[in-house]
């Protein structure tokens, strides 16, 4: 095992003194290309081209004498710490500090960033990097090769961003440039960058903050989920609330849905929007849907009422649903089999739907279990009772359907 291992963040500042002695002393140097041709790097040291750092890692547990490694920003941020802690390879690692990219990012755009979202976008986390940038107003990507400012810029379509992307930091080739999302596939841009993707709304206050990344996304004093209908009222076009409306059958629709970070939510029938407010509220990204008009303006409005972001679309289902992008999970509010079977084709984790009778229900649950379902239906009952008389004042009967992907059901 190499006698020490010496991890250096590197920001294109000059070296400091721990990390130029580390240098000098090392018999074996592992980064990029302009890390190891940095003057500091010994002629005489044994050089690793940095891709895959877990077979570094082995190479470097192999090694006998001290080894460095070298990486951009904030190695401890998103960075090769991590593997290089990793209990296989016994490194005993020692920490050389550098200002993050992020940090070096936001501080290019004279941006505050305690508000932002960082994730990281590979080929296969880039749909939920995406997901994020949809849902959130402020967020920071860090990028790799086939997942940078193009391809994000490709899966937002229909979304406006603002994209400040910064090339190559901390380099004499150090480049930040502003454009909007719908152009920014136009280019090609230099690797490593950061973007930072803003937009969906005006940016939230941040007085009396107190933990990063985070910012309440509903207004001041409102607490709990699956709030009762009068949260929603005076938020746009007045209209009845229908059995799929109730607050009730919203909690445990939203129970059985599971809404995340990094989630794409399908809402179908948004109705009074109260389903896809409350599904960004847990941190996805939502795209509602309905094919009226006044809905979708209740949704708009209750989104801007809550602030939270989310995507609109006006148009009828099963039809509509075959340019959305990918979902994760999908809340059906009408449509029958025909807009079942055109989700279950998606094939997102969840589906929940419901119905007023047993004959529908037996519909839909065969709809989901022919397109390879896994099918729960539950008859829900709520009475809702006038406390200065304890008497009845509505019931609501519905059935209430739940559909894991079978390939996923235990």
């Amino acid at each position: 095992m190499a006698d020490r291992v010496t991890v250096i963040g590197w920001d294109g500042s000059p070296l400091t003194r721990a990390a130029t002695a580390a240098l000098s002393a090392a018999t074996l140097v592992a980064g990029a290309a302009h890390h190891l041709a940095l003057p500091e790097v010994p002629g005489g040291a044994e050089r690793i081209r940095l891709g895959s750092v877990d077979l570094a890692a082995r190479r470097i547990a192999a090694h006998r004498g001290s080894a460095v490694v070298l990486a951009d920003g904030d190695p401890g941020f998103f960075g090769v710490v991590r593997t290089l802690r990793a209990p296989e390879h016994g490194l005993e690692v020692e920490v050389v500090p550098a200002v993050s990219s992020v940090a070096t990012a936001f501080a290019r755009a004279g941006m505050p960033w305690e508000d932002a979202q960082t994730v990281v976008a590979h080929p296969r986390t880039l749909r939920r990097a995406v997901n994020v940038c949809r849902a959130h107003h402020k967020v920071a990507v860090l990028t790799s090769p086939g997942a940078g400012p193009a391809e994000l810029a490709l899966l937002l379509e229909g979304v406006h961003r603002t994209f400040v992307i910064c090339e190559e930091l901390g380099t004499d080739c150090e480049q930040v440039t502003v454009v909007t999302s719908d152009t920014a596939a136009d280019h090609v841009w230099r690797d490593p960058n950061v973007v930072i993707v803003i937009g969906g709304g005006p940016e939230q206050r941040a007085e009396g903050a107190w933990i990063a990344g985070r910012h309440p996304a509903y207004p001041q004093g409102v607490r709990g989920w699956a709030l009762p209908a009068d949260a929603y009222r005076g938020t746009g076009p007045a209209r009845e609330s229908g059995e799929g409306e109730t607050p009730g059958l919203r909690a445990a629709q939203l129970a059985h849905l599971g809404p995340r970070t990094g989630d794409l939510v399908w809402d179908i029938g948004s109705g009074s929007g109260a389903l896809a407010v409350e599904a960004a509220r847990f941190g996805a990204a939502v795209l509602a849907v309905d094919e009226d008009p006044d809905a979708c303006a209740r949704t708009t409005a209750a989104a801007r009422a809550f602030g939270v972001q989310l995507q609109v679309v006006e148009g009828r289902a099963p039809h509509v649903l075959e340019r959305l992008p990918e979902p994760d999970v999908v809340r059906i509010g009408g449509g029958g089999a025909p807009v079942v079977t055109a989700v279950a084709d998606r094939r997102p984790e969840r589906i929940v739907t419901h119905a007023s009778t047993r004959d529908e229900a037996e519909s839909l649950g065969a709809a989901l279990t022919e397109n390879g379902y896994t099918v729960s239906c539950s008859l829900l009952q709520s009475v809702e009772l006038d406390t200065a008389a304890w008497s009845e004042r509505e019931r609501t009967v519905v059935f209430l359907l739940s559909a894991l992907r079978s390939d996923l059901a235990p």
